[in-house]
């Protein structure tokens, strides 16, 4: 259901705001809205599971998940459907963190690298089917079933896993809930952007400052609650421990996951918009022309993540990283008319071919460069970074190319600015290739005394919102 749901949703974009007679902006919290809920509670919800049963926690969030779909599904203007697109991201951030923990914790050794093969493999097939998917449904019969698609699955999740899946919890967990660090990243992310949403809007300059400010505020807010509970035996551990950004090398392979995440995320928001406002696609041809970009992760992702343990990851990731700026540079010719064969699949393809080298190797370089302890944490925070670096670009980057203010009503002008967000995409990309280029350690991947062989168990990865969760390796019990 979240693989789908974020692949599907961008295609039904230009749809929904016909529709609902919305602007680009509506459409811009149509995404964030999830984003936002989901990147600010997506460890809050990973502890959740750890304290009060990975089931459970999950159950819950499938359930939210569905009831926040329906409401989705059936709103009658844009401010509800933002609304509960926000709830949605809260049933994804209780759903997302269990899902791999439940594999880990109900399999055994011998068992889980094939299971957790399985998982990472069928949400790959997700986000694969997804565009073709939506494509279908928002052609045939509307957009609005591309969330009510959601209510039947999850009514086959809730029956399969209350009889079949073990309940499993995490007995070193304690303490009370980091629900203070929680609503301050939170309210961060949603003043940031908002002011970035609602800057070009006229006579906004108020609103848009006392935004920025509550934003930034919220920011060192959060810092300062993770620092007190890192240091004060207060009975409530840190949503995010401050410590696990003392390895240098984790601290730059974030920044370079929210350089690079931030370049993907406004690339698979704009495209899509792209295709069926500046060049005609229908949104079938739309959701199926990014197919091939999926369909090269789902097929060589695995070996590059191989490659990058025998050769070490920094190469890869920069070669892979400025392959992807080729693609987007070549996106430029995806204009008024292009023709998919000549001007957008080429592009895609380079693209694709640059995901595949790329994100396998930075995947399994932030596991490697965080203390075992705290594998599962800096997994949650890589996560976390892309999905807020991609928030921010969907949020900022139609503005800083023209496209905030009615750009996006006529062909003609929404493809000038998206020619000029992907060569700013594509300049993105370029700065984190030069960053992995000189500050990945490629001997990172290499197993030292006391850690284990540091490669990712998700071998299959679909960036198209965030680095695939990894979790801790916990005490394993019987099936």
């Amino acid at each position: 259901m979240a693989m789908l749901d974020g692949t599907v949703v961008n295609v039904a974009l230009p749809t929904i705001g016909r529709d609902l007679h919305t602007s680009l902006g509506g459409l811009q919290w149509t995404v964030n809205a999830y984003t936002l809920a989901l990147a600010g509670l997506i460890l809050l919800g990973g502890s959740l599971g750890d304290r009060h049963g990975r089931r459970k926690i999950f159950l819950v969030g499938v359930a939210w998940f569905a009831l926040a779909s329906a409401l989705c599904g059936l709103a009658p203007n844009i401010g509800v459907l933002i609304g509960a697109r926000a709830l949605q991201g809260i049933g994804g951030a209780l759903l997302t963190p269990g899902s791999l923990a439940i594999i880990q914790a109900s399999f055994a050794p011998d068992d889980r690298s094939q299971a957790v093969g399985a998982w990472s493999g069928l949400g790959g097939v997700a986000g694969a089917a997804g565009p073709l998917l939506g494509g279908w449904i928002v052609s045939g019969i509307g957009w609005r079933w591309v969330f009510l698609l959601n209510l039947p699955l999850a009514a086959v999740v809730l029956a399969v896993a209350t009889r079949h899946v073990p309940e499993t919890r995490d007995p070193m967990a304690h303490g009370r809930f980091d629900v203070s660090g929680a609503g301050l990243v939170a309210l961060a992310l949603a003043g940031i952007s908002y002011a970035l949403i609602e800057a070009p809007s006229p006579g906004s300059t108020a609103r848009v400052a006392v935004a920025a400010v509550i934003g930034v505020a919220a920011f060192v807010g959060f810092v300062a609650v993770e620092r007190r509970h890192g240091r004060t035996d207060d009975g409530t551990p840190p949503m995010l421990p401050l410590d696990v950004f003392a390895s240098r090398q984790f601290t730059v392979v974030n920044l370079v996951t929210f350089v690079v995440y931030a370049a993907f995320g406004a690339v698979f928001f704009l495209l899509i918009l792209e295709l069926q406002i500046g060049s005609g696609y229908s949104p079938l041809k739309a959701g199926v022309a990014t197919l091939p970009s999926t369909l090269l992760m789902l097929a060589f992702s695995a070996r590059a993540g191989a490659l990058a343990q025998r050769t070490g990851p920094r190469w890869l990731m920069a070669g892979g990283i400025l392959l992807c700026a080729a693609g987007l540079a070549l996106m430029t010719r995806a204009g008024l008319h292009a023709s998919y064969f000549a001007d957008v699949f080429p592009a895609v393809c380079v693209f694709g071919a640059g995901l595949s080298l790329a994100v396998a190797p930075l995947t399994a370089t932030v596991l490697a460069s965080a203390d075992a302890r705290h594998a599962g944490v800096a997994s949650g925070v890589n996560n976390a970074v892309a999905r807020s670096a991609s928030m921010l670009a969907v949020a900022g980057l139609p503005a800083a190319v023209g496209l905030a203010i009615g750009g996006h009503h006529t062909a003609a002008a929404f493809a000038s600015g998206f020619r000029s967000a992907m060569l700013i995409c594509a300049g993105l990309l370029a700065a984190g290739a030069v960053l992995s280029a000189l500050f990945v350690d490629n001997d990172v991947l290499k197993p030292t005394p006391g850690r284990p062989t540091p490669g990712p168990e998700c071998r299959f990865n679909c960036p198209v919102s965030a680095p695939p969760l990894e979790t801790a390796r916990p005490p394993v019990s019987s099936r």
